[in-house]
């Protein structure tokens, strides 16, 4: 088990001190850095929004495109599931035919 350490991450002009695990740091840095991209692209076309409108609006906006992107790979799993039920069981026809003509 690590200890945690203090990580500075800059969202807009606000500096904010987390502490994580030295193996998350990366993890967390990169988060920070996207995150304050889209804080800067909402507050570009908003009027001025309080900092904590503004993480609230970024909060929903992140959420909405990583929901979308799960749905999107829920259904792609489900069909890839679908279709590896489907050739399980035209192999297992083919298998048993194969055992029948024997």
């Amino acid at each position: 088990m690590s200890s945690s350490e203090p990580v500075a991450l800059r969202l807009i002009d606000r500096e904010f001190l987390i502490a994580c695990a030295p193996e998350e740091r990366d993890g967390l840095l990169e988060a920070a850095g996207f995150l304050d991209r889209k804080m800067r692209e909402l507050r570009a076309n908003a009027k001025a929004p309080s900092f904590e409108r503004l993480a609230v609006l970024t909060a929903i906006s992140v959420t909405h495109e990583f929901l979308l992107l799960r749905k999107q790979h829920d259904g792609q799993e489900q069909r890839l599931s679908d279709g590896l039920a489907a050739l399980r069981t035209k192999l297992e026809a083919a298998l048993d035919g194969d055992l029948l003509k024997r």
